[in-house]
C-alpha cells in the first residue's frame, strides 16, 4: 500500500510539473514576441487570424471574433498587413470560421483580394503549421487573444516560422475564464503534441497560393 501511494503520489506530481512547467516554458519563450502597440510591430506583410465562432452559444456575438477582426481590419487600414491568411474551422456547412471571418473583414473595409481562406485549420497546431507548408508563409503576424498568442508562437517557432503577435483585446475577465482556464490545458498538450506526440495536421494536401491584392 505504501508503494502504491508513493507512486500515486510521484505520478501526480509529475503531471503537475509537467503541466506547471509547459506553461511557464511557452509564456517566458514567446512573450517578446507578443505586440500590443502596432507602431512597434515588425514588418511581416501577412498576418494569419485564427479562427473562432463567430456567435456564442446563445447566439449573441461573439466577443473573441469581434475583436479578432477589429484588430485585422485595423492593421490593414494602417498599411501594416497586406494580406491575411484566415484560418478556421469548416465542419460542416452551417459552422465555417473561415467565411465568417471573410466577410466580417469585408465589412469592415477589408478587399477581398486580399483575403486568403483556409478551411483546414482545426487547431491552432492546424493552422501555424499549414500557413507556412500549405501557403508557403515563413514570416506571419499571428492574430488573436493575449492568452492565445503565446502557443501559436511556440508552435510557429519549432516549425521554423518567424512569427509575431498581434493582440486583439480580450473580452471582461468573466466571459474569458473558461477559455482561459481551457488554454493552460492546452499549452500542455502543445508541448506533448510537438516533442513527444509528433503530432502533424489532420489535412495536408497540396499546396495553395495566397490571393494577390491590387
Amino acid at each position: 500500500m505504501k508503494w502504491a501511494r508513493r507512486t500515486l503520489i510521484f505520478l501526480l506530481l509529475t503531471v503537475v510539473l509537467f503541466f506547471l512547467g509547459s506553461n511557464i516554458w511557452i509564456v517566458k519563450s514567446t512573450e517578446h514576441n507578443v505586440f500590443s502597440d502596432s507602431s512597434r510591430l515588425p514588418d511581416h506583410r501577412v498576418a494569419l487570424v485564427l479562427g473562432t465562432s463567430h456567435k456564442l452559444v446563445g447566439g449573441k456575438p461573439n466577443p473573441f471574433f469581434e475583436k479578432r477582426m477589429d484588430t485585422a481590419a485595423g492593421l490593414f487600414k494602417e498599411g501594416k498587413i497586406d494580406q491575411f491568411l484566415l484560418s478556421g474551422d469548416n465542419r460542416t456547412k452551417f459552422y465555417n470560421e473561415p467565411n465568417e471571418m471573410r466577410k466580417a473583414l469585408i465589412a469592415r473595409g477589408v478587399p477581398a483580394s486580399a483575403i486568403t481562406l483556409d478551411y483546414a485549420g482545426l487547431r491552432t497546431l492546424d493552422s501555424v503549421v499549414r500557413s507556412k507548408e500549405i501557403f508557403g508563409q515563413n514570416q506571419i503576424t499571428i492574430i488573436t487573444q493575449p492568452f492565445h498568442s503565446y502557443r501559436a508562437l511556440f508552435i510557429s517557432k519549432f516549425y521554423g516560422i518567424e512569427a509575431v503577435a498581434m493582440v486583439a483585446d480580450e473580452p471582461n475577465a468573466e466571459s474569458s475564464l473558461k477559455v482561459r482556464i481551457r488554454e493552460y490545458f492546452a499549452r500542455a498538450k502543445a508541448v506533448l503534441d510537438l516533442y513527444i506526440l509528433k503530432t502533424e495536421p489532420r489535412f495536408m494536401g497540396e499546396k495553395e497560393s495566397m490571393q494577390q491584392s491590387g
